[in-house]
């Protein structure tokens, strides 16, 4: 028997291109300016309205690691990395690799990787 159950929603931000440039379709508070990279109805910090924003390509490593145990279809050594995004929110993402970035690392959206993971490199 089909499942009644809504499809769960994919929490990870959208990235697309404009013009070749990557950057997250997000939102942005009408009222005090918080940058959200998700889908919200509200803002979290005031619950004013929110508008839709785009933030990046650039941002900076805010922390990184590294990951050595594989789970399916992601074979280890993998890097993630939380990325402040200039002018925007912090999203954690996954960078080329096998070594963690230092924090202040400046880094740039990519395609998304498989599945729409938000993917970096460093500049």
């Amino acid at each position: 028997m089909p499942s009644t159950e809504p499809a769960p929603v994919d929490p990870r931000p959208r990235v697309s291109p404009v013009d070749g440039v990557f950057g997250v379709d997000g939102y942005r508070c009408a009222a005090c300016a918080y940058p959200v990279a998700i889908a919200v109805a509200v803002c979290p910090s005031c619950q004013g309205p929110v508008e839709p924003a785009r933030f990046g390509p650039d941002g900076t490593v805010w922390s990184s690691t590294v990951l050595r145990i594989p789970v399916p279809g992601r074979p280890a050594p993998y890097v993630v990395a939380y990325v402040d995004l200039h002018g925007g929110p912090r999203v954690l993402a996954h960078v080329g690799g096998d070594r963690h970035l230092p924090v202040g690392t400046p880094v740039r959206l990519t395609a998304p990787g498989p599945g729409g993971d938000v993917t970096v490199s460093t500049r």
